[in-house]
């Protein structure tokens, strides 16, 4: 996307229904793909509001329409679940802002499609847990979405993303990127391109184990890294789900999956120090008790037996992810200096080897609680 100004951030603002006066925005969070502006506002002598703007990705989600209403419908669906319940609708699940028109969005004249969300208050986001019981509170948030989620009909959402976590499919525009390599980058990258070609079988793996018609699609969030959960600051629990741009129907183990290989590794995914990244099992064994608690009886058998195998498949589907972008010049992840994709790459194989090690001691735990 182009580099916006702030006559076009301030002009986006106008076009919204926000209470009060601006007083000041700021660029926000460390997302790498959609563009995100915290603004701060002036309501008379009540005080001030705090609301998130964002302008959407739409090289990447390409049908703002189609997302949005998603993201509508789900969060609408969890607020009446949350207040039945007796929660606070305000701070456990995203509240959309409406524009001035009473539209999810508003396209500008340059084409930008913008949103905005109430801002949850006392709540902050963690890049990697600080203990144990922030990855468990993770967990906990997760299998309660989940939990929530688990009676809303998912062949109602559209795909945003078609095929995101088809894996097979991954492997396959990797092969093609390989294949083409336009930068010569491939020589770079040898042992990694080999490492995705060893695991092959982790394309197909669902199916091999149980047809894919045998395991349900359900609403998935398709993103379960830590940092997309509010964490309350001052009971630092695990309060709303946020990012529900990739919610679509899905398998639950790659949300579980994703969110192992995310909050159990040892390092941050753009560590360069291998000898750093590995899967801390106490902390996997957290998160399945904290998930499990929540939504164990929502789960068919099949579903149970395969989550660990999900954590192998999305490390491995990441770091795929990762190197094939690097060898197509860097055009999804935003990258922060030259090889920064390669390097994540190689960060996720080392989390998987150690898994590839691991992979009993983790199919035990999860039917520890099942």
């Amino acid at each position: 996307m182009t580099a916006l100004t702030s006559e076009q951030i301030l002009s986006a603002i106008h076009h919204f229904d926000f209470p009060g006066q601006l007083e000041s925005f700021a660029r926000y969070g460390h997302g790498h793909i959609n563009d995100t502006y915290l603004l701060q506002l002036r309501i008379g002598k009540i005080g001030t509001m705090k609301v998130i703007l964002q302008r959407i990705n739409t090289d990447i989600f390409q049908n703002p329409r189609e997302l949005m209403e998603n993201i509508c419908n789900v969060t609408m669906w969890l607020q009446n679940k949350i207040q039945k319940a007796g929660g606070d609708a305000e701070r456990e699940t995203l509240n959309v802002i409406t524009d001035k028109q009473n539209q999810s969005y508003y396209r500008d004249p340059r084409g930008n499609c913008w949103r905005a969300y109430k801002y949850i208050t006392d709540a902050c986001t963690y890049d990697q847990p600080l203990n144990v019981q922030d990855f468990y509170q993770s967990a906990v948030a997760f299998g309660r979405f989940q939990n929530l989620l688990s009676d809303y009909p998912a062949d109602h959402l559209y795909e945003t993303i078609p095929d995101f976590h088809n894996t097979l499919k991954r492997y396959n525009y990797f092969e093609k990127s390989l294949k083409e390599d336009k930068l010569g980058r491939a020589n770079t990258a040898v042992d990694e391109i080999a490492f995705v070609k060893e695991h092959q079988n982790l394309t197909t793996l669902y199916q091999t184990k149980a047809g894919a018609s045998d395991i349900p699609l359900r609403v998935v969030h398709n993103d379960t890294k830590l940092n997309n959960i509010m964490i309350d600051n001052l009971t630092h629990q695990g309060i709303c789900i946020i990012d529900l741009d990739t919610v679509m129907p899905g398998y639950v183990m790659n949300d579980f999956g994703d969110s192992i290989r995310f909050g159990a590794s040892t390092a941050l995914e753009d560590e360069t120090d291998l000898s750093k990244v590995n899967l801390d099992i106490s902390a996997f064994e957290a998160y399945t008790k904290g998930f499990m608690e929540q939504c164990s009886d929502k789960l068919t058998e099949l579903e149970t037996s395969l989550l660990a195998d999900g954590a192998r498949i999305m490390t491995y589907e990441c770091g795929m992810r990762f190197l094939t972008d690097y060898l197509d010049g860097d055009k999804y992840f935003r990258i922060a200096r030259p090889n920064h994709n390669l390097e994540r790459a190689r960060n996720q194989f080392a989390l998987l080897k150690d898994m590839d090690q691991k992979i009993d001691e983790m199919k035990a735990i999860v039917e520890k609680y099942r």
